[in-house]
């Protein structure tokens, strides 16, 4: 729906804003262009995403969806950001011919492209609201479109106003501050998307919550004496890798190590869906005196 939405509204963005010569209508274009561009790259990462694991990919593509989002932020910065400012200080410097008849068509393109925007954005709010509240935006193709969709309301008021005070005034400056300030608002929201997007990539841990409930899993466990240390890593939206380290009690054969290693991670993945891969690393005591040896550490091994 916001990819059919941005499609038809950067062509009139477009044809409107060469009509009128305004810096305001064609920095939206180029907006909405950028949106159209990144809505392609979501409906990539959430179709990659959903391929199985394989030999070359053995935890699965879960983090195409990363991948494809921090394009996006980046698209957003290059494509719309950055002409937002070229749109804005060419004005500033050179002026537009004014062209009022031009001006009231772009108008009514703007008021046309708000209404669409605002009908896209509550679709993704609600979407929103479905998908678990704030838990919902976990995902980052929608999590962009909210972005988009909200930056894209904001834009088209800034252009409306700038547009109509250099109606009314004759002065070219209202435009080309609404251009700077769309090209700011884009950067702002390319750069929180952007770093969203980085930290999940290069992995980013599993939610607090659900290590507690894997710690406090792995403490009421009998056989454990101790968890040294507990390791996540989301692997997709909805997986993760869980590694733990931890010391048995005493006098347990390899067979009795082996049942207790089974039932352990069956209890981790039931009581946390998400993860997805699950790794053992039994130590004892002694190993953990010498906590800078690399068999201690996990740096090697594990089960």
């Amino acid at each position: 729906m916001a990819l059919a939405a941005n499609l038809v509204i950067a062509v009139a963005k477009a044809v409107g804003g060469l009509l009128a010569g305004s810096p305001a209508l064609l920095s939206e274009a180029a907006h909405s262009v950028a949106d159209s561009l990144n809505e392609v790259f979501l409906l990539a990462a959430l179709r990659r995403s959903r391929r199985p694991a394989d030999r070359r990919h053995p935890f699965g593509y879960g983090k195409e969806r990363f991948f494809w989002s921090l394009l996006a932020a980046v698209g957003i910065f290059v494509m719309g950001g950055c002409f937002s400012f070229f749109q804005g200080f060419e004005a500033l410097h050179s002026g537009t011919e004014e062209k009022f008849s031009g001006y009231v068509a772009g108008l009514i393109v703007l008021g046309v492209a708000l209404l669409a925007e605002g009908a896209s954005l509550l679709r993704a709010v609600h979407q929103v609201r479905r998908q678990g509240g704030t838990a919902g935006l976990r995902d980052p193709a929608l999590r962009t479109v909210v972005a988009e969709d909200g930056t894209a309301v904001l834009g088209v008021t800034l252009a409306l106003a700038g547009m109509a005070l250099h109606m009314a005034t004759g002065q070219v400056g209202y435009e080309a501050a609404a251009s700077i300030a769309i090209g700011a608002l884009l950067v702002c929201v390319a750069y929180h998307l952007g770093r969203e997007a980085r930290d999940q990539l290069i992995g980013e841990a599993a939610d607090p919550e659900a290590s507690d409930r894997i710690r406090r899993l792995l403490a009421r466990q009998p056989e454990i004496d101790s968890v040294e240390a507990l390791f996540s890593m989301k692997t997709g939206l909805d997986s993760a890798l869980v590694a733990a380290r931890i010391d048995l009690v005493p006098g347990l054969d390899s067979e009795r190590v082996e049942e207790v290693a089974v039932r352990i991670k069956r209890s981790i993945a039931d009581a946390v869906p998400e993860a997805a891969q699950i790794f053992l690393d039994v130590t004892d005591r002694a190993a953990r005196e010498s906590h800078e040896s690399p068999a201690a550490t996990g740096e090697r091994g594990g089960a």
